[in-house]
């Protein structure tokens, strides 16, 4: 399967000193990226009430890399590597944007976490690639106990039938984790989140804020819902807030075995 067609402008985009007359050379352009690592809070809280001990990220890989990308096998979906520091910050230089086709995601794969891609430069939301630097980006870590409490609060039932059974957990099938937010980046209940493919909706769930259930209605204090994948082929689709026009529509990568992460916010910061 090849890739989509690219859901920006290709070639160039204006200089981002400001200067109208310069253009920036997408194709050839190099960027650093930098931020950190951090277990989700909702999975934080939820294993330090079960005595859990929290995961270690000190000295994990953090790849970079097109989403869709690697859903479709590209050579070229990685985009680089970096080491978390004890302050679980980390670096990567030389990041490729000519091979940023839908978005940009840092991924944190580990034993006892899900492989998760977290969302941190989309160009659906921004109308290009990046032009410049990104900096004070999230990864989110995902510890395999809170995929499985995500996985129990929507249930094995519907999980299957979104698969036509060929997985009753949330990694096996694929999955989109998201969180919608405010202009002050608090969570935002009662927020509806639509697919611009009528057939998805049915596929989005809101868990409660203590994860014994998993409604469709909207989002709760948390901000979060959950798109449950088929367990096939890639999938690529467009995502936004319902009834607001503040939330640019978001693009969306999910294949089987893993996790996109990804906060809406209006704006265009896709961080």
């Amino acid at each position: 399967m090849g890739l989509l067609p690219t859901a920006c402008s290709s070639g160039g985009a204006p200089d981002p000193n400001g200067n109208r007359s310069t253009q920036v050379d997408l194709d050839h352009l190099t960027i650093s990226v930098s931020g950190r690592a951090e277990l989700l809070p909702e999975a934080a809280h939820l294993l330090d009430a079960q005595g859990q001990r929290l995961p270690v990220l000190d000295g994990l890989t953090v790849t970079l890399e097109e989403p869709w990308g690697m859903g479709v096998n590209d050579e070229n979906a990685v985009l680089g590597e970096g080491l978390l520091g004890e302050d679980h910050a980390f670096s990567v230089s030389n990041v490729r944007v000519r091979d940023i086709h839908l978005s940009l995601a840092a991924r944190l794969e580990h034993p006892g976490l899900v492989r998760s891609s977290t969302v941190i430069f989309d160009t659906a939301l921004m109308r290009t690639r990046p032009s410049t630097d990104i900096s004070d980006t999230r990864a989110w870590a995902l510890p395999e106990s809170f995929e499985q409490a995500l996985t129990r609060a929507i249930g094995e039932a519907a999980i299957r039938g979104h698969s036509a059974q060929r997985a009753g957990t949330l990694r096996d099938a694929g999955f989109v984790l998201g969180r919608v937010v405010d202009a002050s980046g608090a969570p935002l209940a009662g927020a509806v989140v639509v697919p611009d493919r009528e057939e998805l909706a049915s596929r989005i769930y809101y868990p409660s804020p203590d994860f014994q259930g998993a409604p469709q209605d909207g989002t709760s204090a948390t901000g979060l819902f959950v798109y449950v994948h088929s367990a096939t082929a890639p999938e690529s689709f467009l995502l936004s807030v319902k009834g607001s026009e503040d939330y640019g529509p978001r693009n969306v990568a999910v294949t089987p075995g893993s996790a996109l992460v990804l906060t809406l916010s209006p704006g265009n910061d896709a961080r």
